[in-house]
């Protein structure tokens, strides 16, 4: 069965023939008005949830410092209190910490899946316009190790979809 298959009978000695073509969709991301404000959107977003956990981490630097002066004057039971006050926030913190960085993690995968959608649809487009039957992305990290410059389509998807999504 295997050298069937490599040999071409699986597909009833037919040979497939068709035109290939690479596109770079990080470049795509980083070229395209719509991928640089989907950027700047997410940057926002990341520097917004990144302020709330500066400003909390400032609190409890200013609790930890304020307990340090006053300790040697607090009871023991006032010292336990504030300890235990402390703790209580430490944790409310990392639990918040947390659910901000679940926050913009979702966002992140929610606007690159949308902007990711979007260039499927103008690759597609450009694929039909050249006669391409196959699209393989790339780009470092990428399945494509190696491709000829003449059948890189990225920059006709840049210009495509800066048409389409001004």
């Amino acid at each position: 069965m295997a050298v069937c298959m490599l040999s071409g009978c699986a597909t009833g000695g037919a040979k497939v023939e068709g035109k290939m073509g690479v596109v770079d969709t990080g470049r795509v991301l980083n070229e395209t008005n719509m991928g640089k404000k989907a950027k700047d959107s997410l940057s926002a977003f990341s520097k917004n949830r990144q302020a709330v956990i500066e400003m909390d981490e400032k609190e409890l630097r200013r609790m930890e410092e304020d307990f340090g002066r006053q300790a040697s004057v607090l009871s023991p039971t006032a010292k336990r209190e504030r300890e235990e006050q402390f703790r209580r926030r430490v944790a409310e913190y990392q639990q918040k910490a947390g659910e901000m960085n679940r926050e913009v993690q979702e966002k992140q995968k929610d606007v690159l899946e949308g902007f990711r959608d979007k260039v499927e649809l103008i690759v597609g487009k450009v694929s039909k316009r050249l006669g391409l039957q196959v699209i393989m992305e790339k780009g470092k990290g990428g399945p494509t190790l190696f491709s000829e410059a003449g059948i890189d389509i990225t920059a006709q998807v840049i210009d495509e979809f800066n048409r389409e999504y001004p």
